[in-house]
C-alpha cells in the first residue's frame, strides 16, 4: 500500500509540473520551485491517518486550479490529475 501511495503522490507531483508548463514563460519557474517544495516538505505524511494522503491530493489538485483559472488557462487540461487526486 505505501508503494501506491508513494506512486500516487509522484503521478501528482509529475502532472503538477505538466500543468506548470501551460502557465505563461515568466511564471513557469516560480510554479516549477513552489511544487518542488510543496511536494518536499509534505512527503512525510503521517502513515496512521488513512486520509493524510488524499488531504494532500485534494489540496494539490485545488490549488492547481485556482492557478489555472488565475492565468486563465483551460481547467480541462487538469483533468488527470483530477483522475490521479481523486481515485
Amino acid at each position: 500500500m505505501i508503494v501506491e501511495e508513494m506512486q500516487k503522490a509522484i503521478g501528482a507531483y509529475r502532472e503538477v509540473l505538466r500543468l506548470v508548463r501551460q502557465l505563461p514563460k515568466d511564471t513557469r519557474p516560480y510554479y516549477a520551485k513552489y511544487a518542488r517544495e510543496n511536494f518536499v516538505n509534505y512527503r512525510e505524511v503521517d502513515s496512521n491517518d488513512p486520509n493524510a494522503l488524499q488531504e494532500l491530493l485534494q489540496r494539490t489538485y485545488n490549488h492547481s486550479i485556482w492557478v489555472l483559472k488565475k492565468y486563465s488557462v483551460d481547467q480541462s487540461a487538469a483533468d488527470r490529475l483530477k483522475n490521479i487526486c481523486s481515485a
